[in-house]
């Protein structure tokens, strides 16, 4: 048992699904589309990039999101004196490093237009640890020639026909004063009337779209935003926002301790987006793109790095897609400094992936529901603890069980499949408390600050799901499976037809005395 060491009677709760031949349920699932990082010039960063390939290789994201394209660690941005005139000019070097980094690995930008350069900043407001400046341009020529003379070289380097593919959002979260001074709005319209028409001058093809809010505050910033574009006559390309699902955070040291909030507010809440934007006749029916979400908002909310996180995460990912087209987790991995370097690798960050390349227990989470996308099939059921999907006689489902308090319960799930097979194969890959949870050993190992090579290889290895498999008789035409999901668990199955094919003179139950 995971927790006090104390046990616990728990209770069982009984839930059967029969999936019927006729069965058909909506579900759109863009669990690769994007992924969130830190600020673009951590890429430049050797263990940043593992994490990065590392992601890849197993969940292999579309397009990445982050802060940061004109922040002065990017070096794009400058002006010099000459001859008592002010002039400027650009450098891409930077810029060229991140972008072949980031093909290297398969994966594309989703350009985030900010933050201000200091040379280009008309305050000194700044955010986070590296100081990212949050003011508006003082000069609204030198911001469109500069997100111009930014998108004609990467079109020079990388081609138009590719370049136009990558969407761009204008600025993060103006409704927040930290992240735009005074949270302006009228200023904020301001900068994305400028910046809109500046890329479409440098291509029409790019889809450009804002305003990039935190949750909460729809009615008033989206739909302020939707009529400005409206009235401005604006042909916006997308609308986009962000999604977190905690309450404010308790801070103790260097953590944030965050409850959870219900899921069904959380949802209606994201949902309200659509019926905003689909109220405009203009902008009915316009992609939403959910640029950032996780449970907390804070880099440091020990939350993220649980079990709990994953199967709170999976009902996310199962409902995310009922009108909008895209949602980016935030973020891939912990190499990250909003609020400085992190001291431990188990730290509360927001990343998939820990420092070490540790996948937490929510990186399977978005493993499980990519190979639900790997073959063309149809829904077949999809309630608060499964989405299964159909491929021919071939049935995959990711199943979860989530509470935001622990409650010392255990759903115990029987799904019965229609079939005319005389025989089946099941494999089942299980992230729990119990077998899949590196922050419990890191725990039990004294919670190293700094990790050696040996731990960061037991770590790696505690990290991995737990697989299992069975042989299945179908009975009257049924074939049933019985899982149990204990709180905080994900699990995914791939049921199929399987004949035993033995070679000449093999008996698998003679080899396992089972005769």
């Amino acid at each position: 048992m995971v927790g006090d060491g104390k046990m616990k009677q728990k209770k069982v709760i009984e839930k059967m699904i029969c999936i019927k031949p006729e069965d058909r349920v909506p579900f759109h699932n863009q669990v690769d589309y994007c992924v969130g990082t830190g600020r673009m010039g951590l890429a430049l960063q050797k263990e940043y990039m593992e994490q990065l390939s590392f992601v890849q290789e197993t969940i292999g994201f579309q397009y990445i999101r982050g802060h940061g394209l004109f922040s002065d660690d990017m070096a794009i941005y400058h002006e010099y004196e000459e001859n008592g005139e002010t002039k400027v000019e650009y450098n891409f070097t930077y810029l060229d490093l991140v972008m072949d980094n980031y093909q290297s690995v398969g994966i594309k930008p989703f350009l985030e237009l900010g933050f201000m350069p200091k040379k280009l900043a008309s305050g000194e407001q700044t955010i986070f640890y590296w100081k990212g400046n949050t003011t508006p341009p003082k000069d609204y020529e030198k911001w469109e020639a500069l997100v111009q003379a930014t998108l004609k070289h990467l079109i020079e380097r990388y081609g138009a026909d590719e370049v136009t593919t990558w969407p761009v959002e204008v600025w993060n979260e103006p409704n927040l004063p930290g992240f735009w001074k005074d949270a302006d709005m009228q200023e904020y319209f301001r900068l994305f009337k400028h910046s809109f028409y500046a890329v479409k001058a440098v291509d029409e093809r790019f889809l450009v779209g804002g305003p990039a809010v935190c949750g909460g505050t729809d009615e008033k910033w989206i739909r302020s935003f939707l009529t400005f574009c409206k009235e401005e006559q604006i042909p916006l390309d997308f609308v986009s926002r962000h999604h977190y699902c905690t309450e404010l955070p308790e801070h103790v040291g260097h953590y944030g301790y965050a409850e959870l909030e219900e899921i069904e507010p959380r949802l209606a809440n994201l949902h309200s987006t659509r019926t905003i934007t689909d109220s405009f006749a203009e902008f009915e029916g316009k992609p939403i793109h959910v640029t950032e979400f996780n449970t907390s908002y804070i880099p440091n909310c020990p939350l993220h790095d649980t079990n709990q996180n994953a199967a709170y995460i999976a009902t996310q990912l199962s409902r995310m897609g009922d009108g909008n087209a895209s949602y980016s987790y935030w973020t891939f991995g912990d190499i990250f400094e909003e609020f400085g370097v992190p001291y431990t690798p188990f730290h509360g960050g927001f990343g998939l992936v820990a420092n070490g390349c540790i996948p937490k227990p929510t990186f399977y989470t978005f493993a499980f529901f990519k190979k639900l996308k790997e073959l063309e099939g149809v829904c077949v059921h999809r309630d608060e603890n499964s989405v299964i999907l159909q491929y021919g006689d071939v049935y995959r489902g990711v199943l979860w069980y989530t509470v935001n308090k622990r409650q010392a319960t255990q759903v115990s799930l029987r799904v019965v499949f229609p079939t005319e097979k005389n025989e089946y194969s099941v494999v089942y890959q299980r992230v729990d408390e119990d077998t899949t949870n590196p922050l419990k050993v890191w725990h039990d190992l004294g919670e190293p600050a700094n990790l050696t090579r040996s731990q960061k290889e037991i770590l790696q290895l505690a990290a991995k799901p737990l697989i299992s498999s069975e042989r299945i008789v179908p009975s009257e035409g049924e074939v049933e499976l019985q899982v149990e999901l204990p709180e905080h668990s994900v699990v995914y199955f791939e049921l199929q037809p399987s004949k035993i094919c033995s070679d000449r003179g093999y008996c698998y139950e003679r080899v396992m005395q089972y005769e």
